[in-house]
Formats: C-alpha cells, structure tokens, sequence
C-alpha cells in the first residue's frame, strides 16, 4: 500500500497530510475529521477504499491536533474561518483542483461552512457523515438521548451543565455510558491499530470552539446553522449516519429535506456516530458506489 505524508505551512503552521494511492486515477476524496480536535486516526479504517476506487484518499489533522501544529495558548485561533482558510490552503498546496469531500462529525460542519461561505469551485460531489446543520438541533437532540440514559446519569448530567462542573466522577461516567450508547466504544488492542494509537487531542480547540460538554456547545461554534442555506448546494450529496447516531436520524432528515441537489440518505442499522468502522465494509461500498455513479454521469 503505497502512503505519501507530509506537511504544508499555513499561516506560519504546518499541517500534516496522509495520502493512500496518490497516483490513483479518479477523482481524490479528501476526508475532513471530527472534534474538532480529534485527529485524523481512525479514518485509517477507511484506506482500502483508496484501492478499491482507484483513487487518492486523502486525510489530515486540522491546526490544533494530532501531528499538525498544536498552537497552544492560541484561543483567538479557533473559529471556522481559520479551519475554512486551513482547507483553501491544504487544497491549492496539494493541487487539488477536483475533488470529492467528505466530513466526518465536526468535519461536516466544516465542509459545510466552507461551501455555503466560500462557494468553492472543483466540489464533485460531498458526504456527510453523521454530521449536523445546526448547534441548536443538536443540543435539542443530545439531550433527548440524555434523557434515556438512567435517572441517576440524566440527572448527573443535567445539574453539572446547570452548575458549569464537568470535572466529577459521576459526570465522566455518565458521559461514558452516553458514549457507548450513541457514540463509539473503544476496541481496545482487539481493534485496529488506527483506533487504540496514542494521538494528540486539541484540547484547546475543541473547548474554545465547542466548548467543555460535548451536549451544550458555547464555544465559537454555539450559534452555528447553516440549514436554509443547504438549497444553494449544487453538487451531488449523499447523507450517511447511524439509527443509534448521536447525530440523530431527526437532525439528517431536516439536512435532507433542506437540500434541493441530487441526494441520498443511508441509515446503518448497526452502527452509533462512527459507521465508518462499524460497519465498515457496507460505509466503503456505499461511498465508492455513489463516487462512482457520480463521475459516471458527470464524465
């Protein structure tokens, strides 16, 4: 398996790049991660699909994390403009001048600001994966899901966000099990290395721009919506996401229904917020089908 790595200078950083099969000959899909600050790691899952599609499969850790520059004690960094402007960079330093894009969580948040703000041009297609339109519909619906967690955790949760306290035993435990419910267990060494590699959070970022609880952002992010822009999106779009999702089937149905291009929507039965390894072989097959039926009728 040939990988290509390296690192670009942004605005007196450097982000780090990983790219699987660079001399593929379609269309490169460049994959925009989750957090933010969660690092590119378990995209790794996703490498074969750079073989079984024939083309580039391109990833990266956003300023703030992983093997990219961390910035610390850089609050004033951490807005969407600076991720938006750190992927103009990454695709004209990488001669990316077509390409599909597909984000991941916060990394959808992302690809969407940067079409509806910036209107890119060379966007073949886009996935959102377990992603959401709105900080709002997401505080709306985490909460729901908190709401069936026991009565003990529910309660836990509510009164350390009432009281801003995030640091208690009972809280960590009750975000664990809201965890395991909706988001992703650890594999532990059973699991591919990607998932259980030492990697370099982006603390900082994350809490400035989200916040300290993943149910209530207040961060930069908080008044984030960008749903009734959603209709002037052009370009293919596949929605994908998981029926025990924290990004809940609600919040992809109102993306869903905002979007007037050609879409589709699959909901893995199986999976919570990471059905990229969940159910990795039918997330693979469902994305190089759709790449490929894309470039088919766009040839």
């Amino acid at each position: 398996m040939m990988i290509q790595e390296g690192k670009v200078s942004f605005q007196g950083y450097q982000t780090y790049y990983r790219i699987v099969n660079p001399e593929g000959k379609n269309i490169p899909l460049l994959l925009l991660h989750g957090g933010p600050g969660s690092t590119h790691n378990s995209f790794e899952v996703l490498d074969s699909l750079a073989y079984e599609s024939d083309r580039p499969l391109i990833m990266y850790d956003q300023l703030g994390c992983g093997e990219s520059s961390l910035c610390a004690s850089h609050p004033d960094l951490w807005t969407m403009d600076t991720w938006i402007d750190e992927l103009i960079n990454l695709r004209e330093k990488l001669k990316l001048e077509k390409v599909h894009l597909l984000g991941h969580s916060f990394g959808g948040m992302l690809l969407l600001s940067y079409l509806v703000e910036r209107k890119p041009k060379g966007i073949a297609s886009i996935i959102l994966s377990s992603t959401l339109s709105s900080s709002s519909l997401w505080r709306e619906e985490t909460h729901r899901l908190v709401n069936l967690l026991p009565d003990f955790e529910r309660q836990t949760i509510v009164t350390c966000e009432a009281m801003e306290s995030y640091s208690s035993l009972e809280f960590q435990l009750a975000v664990k099990h809201y965890s395991e419910k909706f988001v992703f267990s650890d594999p532990g060494k059973e699991g591919p290395e990607c998932l259980h590699r030492k990697k370099v959070f982006g603390k900082e970022s994350y809490e400035t721009a989200w916040g300290p609880c993943e149910f209530s952002p207040t961060g930069t992010l908080k008044d984030y919506d960008v749903t009734s822009f959603l209709s002037n999106i052009t370009c293919p779009t596949l929605l994908l996401s998981g029926v025990n999702d924290e990004s809940t089937p609600l919040q992809n149905k109102v993306m869903y229904d905002a979007l007037t291009c050609e879409k589709k929507w699959v909901l893995f039965q199986k999976s919570r917020h990471m059905s990229y390894y969940e159910e990795n072989e039918k997330y693979q097959k469902t994305v190089a089908d759709f790449l490929t039926q894309v470039e088919h009728q766009h040839e």
